[in-house]
């Protein structure tokens, strides 16, 4: 009798460890978010589309607007363990002879030696997830390209984001648009000050189409009323700008950039800045700070200290040579010498950053508040939080 006893109680203590979960409230209790320093649970497929804004004729090719488009995305369990996007993917049709060349010129490099170096975490057109994921429209920079950002777009994908950079044509480094190579064009950088806003838009509005069948790929899969205008250099000009316009962006990550003013103080947004930026130079740094500073909702402000302008993208991959944000460098203030943030902390700290600030701007996942309260790396950034809410 007394062994049936403890018999009866130790599966009454098991059916109380089943249902814990449900005790009190009747409601399950809130999953532990993912570490933001780390890589994300899910892995991650990228595929390529191009999208035509009939409603617009570009300015440089005089015909339909064209925006040859990025798309990273929380992959199914089956991409684990396949091969990953090389940087020769993203080249609609291949490297032709006069792209080889062009490689050659400005990289030193051949195709298959940049291969080798530029790291992607994506598989090409892997499996959309089954779920529904905020939506991120990323804006390149200068005389950038869509996948100028692969370090951050993988890690956010990885944490359970779709994020969306198109070129933005007569301003990308290179584009090609059936089967043309359209190399980047000084004349058109005033009008791409016109025109990206507007490309951001159009992109959110497809997203929103896709996600409606579209595409049957990612029917139901794109929370597009959860939606992160992003961008850097030219790009953080841009997503500061198009919030401005659009209501449907909930939150802007800018990087190393931003306009002369802006009128939009509430939407919840992460600056960051690089201190030893010498294209941006302090002009473009006192800027950003100051809309910080001005800022009446939710604003972060994220300064490397020994960061340049390209700390904030992929050229870390591609050039071992000495560069604005990479290698040795000359402070601006002194000409001292100085190294650099490396690469694998400039990217924790920009990509955990992101994740914590996305997590609890578009999903209200709140356990990220008390990691966007305090800087974890103040021996190499300076941090500053205004939680506006």
């Amino acid at each position: 009798m007394r062994f049936r006893t403890i018999a009866v109680i130790l599966q009454l203590l098991l059916l109380a460890a089943l249902f814990m979960p449900f005790a009190v409230t009747g409601k399950t209790r809130a999953a532990k978010v993912p570490d933001p320093v780390s890589m994300g649970p899910f892995p991650v497929g990228v595929t390529t589309t191009v999208f035509v804004d009939s409603s617009r004729t570009d300015n440089f090719t005089k015909g339909p607007r064209t925006l040859v488009t990025e798309i990273w995305y929380p992959a199914a369990d089956d991409a684990r363990g396949k091969p990953k996007n090389k940087f020769t993917d993203f080249i609609p049709g291949g490297i032709t002879p006069q792209l080889e060349q062009l490689l050659r010129f400005g990289l030193q490099m051949s195709s298959a030696e940049v291969d080798k170096l530029y790291v992607n975490d994506a598989v090409r057109d892997a499996t959309v997830r089954k779920g529904r994921f905020p939506l991120v429209v990323f804006s390149h920079g200068n005389g950038g390209t869509r996948y100028q950002n692969t370090f951050w777009c993988d890690y956010l994908a990885s944490h359970g984001y779709i994020v969306v950079s198109a070129d933005h044509t007569g301003n990308a480094r290179i584009t090609i648009i059936d089967g043309k190579t359209i190399m980047y064009q000084e004349s058109e950088r005033k009008r791409s000050a016109e025109d990206r806003p507007l490309d951001m838009i159009f992109l959110l509005d497809r997203m929103m189409g896709w996600n409606k069948g579209g595409d049957k790929r990612f029917a139901g899969r794109i929370d597009t009323d959860r939606a992160c205008a992003a961008g850097m250099s030219f790009g953080g000009f841009t997503s500061v700008t198009v919030a401005d316009r659009e209501p449907r962006f909930k939150a802007v990550i800018a990087m190393a950039g931003a306009p002369e003013s802006n009128t939009n103080l509430r939407v919840p947004s992460l600056r960051m800045l690089g201190t030893e930026d010498a294209t941006i130079k302090e002009e473009g740094n006192a800027r950003i700070r100051s809309q910080h500073a001005k800022h009446t909702g939710s604003s972060f402000l994220l300064e490397l200290k020994d960061g340049g302008h390209y700390t904030f993208t992929d050229t870390f991959k591609i050039s071992k040579k000495p560069g604005d944000g990479i290698g040795k460098g000359k402070r601006r203030a002194t000409g001292e010498e100085f190294e650099f943030t490396p690469m694998e902390t400039s990217y924790k700290i920009i990509n955990s950053y992101s994740i914590a600030f996305l997590g609890y701007y578009l999903k209200g996942e709140k356990e990220y508040l008390g990691f966007l309260e305090k800087n974890h790396w103040p021996d190499v950034m300076a941090w500053d939080a205004k939680n506006g809410e």
